[in-house]
């Protein structure tokens, strides 16, 4: 969504239309928003406030307060790393540097390819399986620094 077509601000708005008797429908529209594109741009909160009457900046404060929002595209496969404290201490930290290392990427960005986007995550309450990855959904329970490529693999022959 590098620059809005036509029909983008069409959906956005109708979208937005979705919730207009709603007491507060920012967290809805940006929900539909988010899964309509894998994303929420300034200039997408820009047609939002316009049409909501939301300052910019609470918009703003929303896309970055909420982990599942993003101000940048996401790649195929996102790849959820728990950093909460259970899972910090049985070495997700190590987990993540190996995603890093084989992907070439750190957290918070995407492959080139588009395939993989890593994200460290606060807590994603699954204490009791810790450390826990979970991708598009899917959890990985008590995750190790070895069975990190044979994950990635699987993700890239399904692609």
């Amino acid at each position: 969504m590098a620059k809005l077509s036509g029909a983008a601000v069409v959906q956005i708005n109708e979208i937005c239309d979705r919730y207009a008797n709603e007491k507060t429908p920012l967290m809805m529209i940006l929900s539909d928003i988010q899964k309509e594109y894998g994303y929420i741009p300034l200039e997408v909160q820009e047609i939002v406030s316009a049409k909501t009457g939301v300052p910019v900046s609470e918009i703003y404060g929303v896309v970055t307060f909420y982990s599942f929002f993003s101000l940048k595209p996401k790649g195929k496969y996102v790849i959820g790393i728990c950093l909460g404290t259970a899972c910090y201490v049985k070495g997700a930290q190590q987990i993540i540097d190996k995603f890093s290392e084989i992907l070439g990427i750190g957290a918070g960005e995407t492959t080139e390819d588009g395939l993989f986007t890593i994200d460290a995550l606060r807590c994603i309450g699954a204490c009791g399986i810790a450390p826990a990855v979970s991708i598009n959904g899917t959890v990985y329970p008590k995750m190790t620094v070895d069975m990190v490529g044979k994950v990635i693999e699987s993700y890239r022959k399904e692609a």
